[in-house]
């Protein structure tokens, strides 16, 4: 059974940092052909912060996440992390993480076939 499962989340305060960290079983991340990142605030949509791809390690990110968090893999812990720095209010949020099997770009959900069931991220004012 595939599962992703988060961890890192946490109540910062703005300006502060935190490291979110995505573990993959019944599946290596290798097998999958990008991963990402996508938040959700209360009463908004899916939204993307960030991918990696798993061959050649080409990122993208969302543009107002973009600068301030960085996404990486390591292929020997079968992890991801997504490092988010000067955070702000506005990034307050559940985190997911999600893989796509196919696809080598994508910032919408429907690319995605896999998925976390999130961490929390609160940034205090």
């Amino acid at each position: 059974q595939v599962q992703l499962v988060e961890s890192g989340g946490g109540l910062v305060q703005a300006g502060g940092s935190l490291r979110l960290s995505c573990a993959a079983s019944g599946r290596t991340f290798s097998s999958y052909n990008m991963v990402g990142w996508f938040r959700q605030a209360p009463g908004k949509e899916r939204e993307f912060a960030a991918a990696i791809r798993w061959s050649g390690s080409s990122a993208f990110y969302g543009d107002s996440v973009k600068g301030r968090f960085a996404i990486s893999r390591d292929n020997v812990k079968n992890m991801v992390y997504l490092q988010m720095n000067s955070l702000k209010p506005e990034d307050t949020a559940v985190y997911y993480c999600a893989a796509s099997l196919t696809a080598s770009w994508g910032t919408e959900p429907r690319y995605y076939d896999y998925w976390g069931r999130g961490t929390q991220v609160t940034v205090s004012s």
